[in-house]
């Protein structure tokens, strides 16, 4: 009976800043401006919690699910999760979700724009970029960090080849390869649409 009454109390005791499951030492949550308004993102407190459904397979069929290189072209850098939570709370980064729509409606990261890969080459003019009859100009273009489903989606690869054709600047850009499945592996906060 003493033990059961010892670990009821270790279950019930509340969790202390260095027992949370932070996202970095010291950083249990970031603030992300939304369109909604500011959004804490945190890890799932959870330490039992799984990945479940699509994002806990672990093989599809290649092709077209293939595993992506870490560097989808030249000049463009990848990146992590501490550097792209430092992206969305930067109002100089635009972060984008470059997955097809029915992909983002399972959720997305918080303060990420919706601009699927299929589109992304024509909407440059959104991120800064000036129509041009041989594409675009791109000498104001800020910022960006692409992300779509993981490290075998195409999507985000295939835009960033299509925009820097376009004219887009490849040392601009930034390429989040974990995307949505290393999000939610982390426990990090998933948003709807």
């Amino acid at each position: 009976m003493r033990m059961f009454l010892f670990l009821s109390a270790l279950v019930a005791a509340p969790l202390h800043a260095e027992d949370a499951v932070n996202i970095s030492p010291g950083v249990a949550s970031v603030s992300v401006e939304t369109p909604r308004g500011p959004v804490e993102i945190s890890r799932i407190q959870d330490t039992s919690n799984v990945i479940t459904g699509e994002f806990a397979r672990t093989s599809r069929d290649c092709p077209n699910f293939c595993i992506q290189p870490m560097e989808p072209a030249p000049g463009v850098r990848t990146i992590g999760e501490l550097e792209l939570l430092d992206a969305l709370q930067d109002p100089d980064v635009t972060v984008i979700d470059s997955r097809v729509r029915p992909d983002w409606q399972t959720g997305t990261i918080p303060g990420a724009v919706s601009m699927p890969y299929t589109e992304m080459a024509d909407r440059l003019h959104e991120l800064g970029c000036e129509p041009d009859f041989d594409g675009f100009i791109c000498d104001d273009a800020g910022q960006i960090v692409l992300f779509c489903n993981g490290p075998w989606c195409g999507q985000s690869p295939t835009a960033i080849r299509r925009i820097i054709e376009a004219g887009y600047p490849a040392e601009r850009i930034s390429y989040y390869r974990w995307g949505m499945q290393g999000w939610r592996m982390l426990g990090l906060t998933v948003a709807a649409p």
